[in-house]
């Protein structure tokens, strides 16, 4: 499993030593500015800034006790190694947290620059989340798992609304148009949900536009 780690210890020899082995096990350690997974932070004070932003496992100091680890997990750490540590141990324990925060591969739905979580129906659009109506996120879903695949209007009807008997109806229509804006006002740089004339509609990627 590898993951982007930020790691905040400023003691030299512990830095050093994470530096030089943590990407051997397929761990990228990044900036403070960059995209992370996970916080590996070189006490309790000062991660309260993390805490919002990705889960944290604190290397604590060689004399902590279990008044520190308390007060570290009541701060919202996710995980407490004290120092001296064992290296396998913490490669492992990071993969313990990543396995309980991520969710599983089946509940992501990615289709560049869209994500759909669908265990929190989370919406994003390069990271920005996007609030959808109900009938919107279920288009946009099924449009998402197979982008670039034009779904007829029939499908989708009946995909989205239980739909058998077709008749005249703008629902789709006007359910694609406001998911469309919607898209598009979370920074979607292409219009991301294409109206096929007279087939359907399909899920763009981020090609350039031309």
């Amino acid at each position: 499993m590898s993951a982007a780690l930020l790691l905040t210890d400023a003691e030299p020899e512990t830095r050093g030593f994470l530096e030089r082995h943590l990407p051997h096990d397929g761990f990228e350690l990044v900036p403070e500015h960059g995209r992370f997974d996970l916080v590996l932070a070189g006490d309790v004070d000062g991660f309260d800034c993390w805490v919002e932003r990705a889960p944290v496992i604190v290397l604590g100091r060689a004399e902590a006790d279990a008044v520190d680890r308390v007060h570290a997990f009541r701060r919202g750490c996710d995980d407490y190694l004290a120092r001296p540590f064992d290296y396998q141990e913490l490669v492992e324990r990071i993969h313990a947290v990543l396995r309980r925060v991520r969710p599983r591969l089946d509940d992501v739905v990615e289709a560049p620059p869209v994500r759909i979580d669908t265990r929190t129906r989370d919406v994003r659009v390069d990271g920005r989340r996007v609030q959808l109506a109900q009938k919107e996120y279920e288009l946009l879903l099924c449009l998402a798992r197979e982008p670039e695949r034009v779904f007829t209007k029939a499908e989708l009807l009946q995909e989205v609304w239980d739909y058998r008997l077709l008749g005249r109806t703008r629902t789709l229509d006007s359910h694609a148009s406001r998911l469309r804006r919607k898209l598009r006002e979370a920074g979607a740089t292409v219009e991301l949900v294409d109206n096929v004339w007279g087939v359907g509609y399909r899920l763009l990627g981020a090609m350039p536009a031309t």
